[in-house]
């Protein structure tokens, strides 16, 4: 494949995972979700970014075959993702204020819709990757995606790794 043609595909595939966030996002002021909930987490994830995350699992999906399902898993892995970076900017953890280029999630909507952000966003995540599990035509590979999925985003994985983070740069109680 040329660089040409990975750059073409990796641009329709940030499309459709742009085009898939904005439409299984809930809208403000629109259905059961709190609206400043609903502003916020699409404030966190709709900020733009490379998508790589997203992009690689829909170009390895493509490789293997394609499968259903695979647009909305690739986008709950962008909100785990998304969910990491709200949580890390907020004041306890690295305390930034800006993050590609514009005001963090919790400079703008407070520091407790940060982590209300950030905590549904991870939630959210799931509640879409079993939709895609259940459109899945194999199963039993489905669920054990979303297993790997889930201990890779958990204690012995991300959060584990934010904990080493914190433990080195001494953020820890005594």
């Amino acid at each position: 494949m040329t660089h040409e043609e990975y750059a073409r595909r990796a641009l329709t595939y940030r499309e459709k995972v742009e085009r898939e966030l904005r439409r299984i996002l809930p809208e403000p002021g629109i259905g059961d979700v709190p609206a400043l909930l609903a502003k916020s987490m699409r404030y966190s994830l709709l900020a733009g970014g490379k998508r790589m995350r997203p992009v690689l699992l829909l170009a390895a999906v493509d490789a293997l075959g394609g499968g259903a399902g695979a647009s909305v898993c690739a986008c709950a892995l962008e909100m785990i993702h998304t969910y990491s970076l709200v949580h890390d900017d907020l004041p306890a953890m690295d305390n930034d204020e800006y993050r590609r280029g514009r005001k963090t999630t919790h400079v703008v909507f407070g520091e407790d819709m940060g982590i209300l952000a950030g905590d549904a966003l991870l939630n959210y995540a799931y509640e879409t990757a079993v939709k895609g599990v259940m459109a899945a035509k194999d199963k039993d590979s489905a669920v054990k995606a979303l297993e790997i999925l889930a201990k890779k985003a958990g204690i012995t994985g991300m959060v584990g790794g934010q904990v080493v983070d914190v433990e080195l740069t001494g953020k820890k109680p005594d």
